[in-house]
């Protein structure tokens, strides 16, 4: 199959986003159901940086375009199909938020796991699903992703359940809740 016989489907969230309301779970809606040779096009706002590498994880490449002052495509294909995207290349899920650890930049020694802590207090969603995700990714298996966030992350731990990865979920007496997550 080439690009031109692909099913398109297309999302526009820019207005959820200019009523402050959260369309990550329309856009998994969308991915959950897309099929190995479809193209997902979403309009946004703005750059959906962090987007990409939740999708990655997902087995999608992605491209991203800005065509107007508050008006960005972004389209993403199963990663076989990635030469789809003009001209091949892709954007990376690292848009400079990386998580804060000392030995994010160095392999942990053989043997040892290596712990990524985030605050993700006061981010407003998706923020702190797609930082928790995006450094997900970035560990090996056995590494931890000990995250704060304002509250218990209803739809991160839906996102874990569907992926595999346990998780701990420590509610704290402010209604912010602490999460351990182990990639398997």
């Amino acid at each position: 199959m080439d690009r031109k016989d692909a099913k398109i489907v297309e999302l526009d969230v820019r207005p959820h986003l200019r009523k402050k309301l959260e369309p990550f779970q329309l856009i998994m809606d969308a991915v959950r159901n897309l099929g190995k040779d479809d193209i997902f096009v979403l309009h946004a706002t703005f750059k959906p940086a962090p987007l990409f590498g939740v999708l990655k994880m997902k087995g999608l490449a992605g491209k991203a375009e800005q065509i107007g002052p508050e008006h960005w495509i972004s389209t993403f294909v199963n990663k076989k199909n990635k030469s789809w995207l003009d001209d091949g290349a892709s954007d990376e899920e690292d848009n400079g938020e990386r998580a804060s650890s000392a030995a994010d930049n160095e392999p942990a020694p053989i043997g040892e796991s290596k712990v990524v802590s985030l605050d993700n207090r006061g981010l407003e969603p998706p923020k702190p699903m797609i930082r928790t995700l995006s450094a997900l990714d970035r560990c090996r298996p056995g590494d931890e992703v000990h995250i704060h966030n304002d509250r218990v992350p209803m739809f991160l731990i839906e996102e874990l359940q569907t992926l595999g990865y346990p998780y701990t979920v420590e509610e704290q007496p402010d209604g912010s809740a602490k999460v351990r997550i182990q990639k398997p």
